[in-house]
């Protein structure tokens, strides 16, 4: 099992992803012949949103095959997509990493709960 020291390394994978936002937002304008993420988004969210339920799958067909260098590959092609969709909707990897933030230390079940209660409010049930 992975320790935490090893989880969160000084090379810090945030400036990795701020670099990956960077390129996908340079490339989505692109000549979609020339360019996957500018294919994608000139085919519009839905296949962002399709492609990410693809690699989703993937992950779990590795993750169930118990290949971690399988698991590795598709979980990268699945962030990668995931990131696209974030783009999409004008979000970037720090709004997500916020929310990481906001939820350490807290029970997970207890987020679970939160946020079922905010769901209920906002239902009005």
């Amino acid at each position: 099992m992975t320790d935490v020291k090893t989880a969160v390394s000084t090379s810090n994978g945030n400036d990795t992803l701020a670099r990956l936002a960077a390129v996908i937002e340079s490339r989505r304008q692109g000549d979609p012949d020339k360019s996957y993420v500018a294919r994608l988004f000139h085919k519009g969210t839905d296949a962002i949103l399709k492609k990410i339920g693809e690699e989703a799958t993937e992950t779990v067909m590795a993750a169930k095959d118990g290949d971690r260098q399988k698991i590795v590959y598709e979980v990268a092609d699945l962030w990668f997509h995931s990131m696209l969709a974030l783009s999409a909707f004008g979000l970037t990897p720090a709004d997500v990493l916020a929310e990481l933030e906001r939820r350490e230390g807290l029970s997970g079940l207890e987020e679970f709960a939160a946020r079922k209660l905010q769901t209920r409010e906002a239902d009005g049930t």
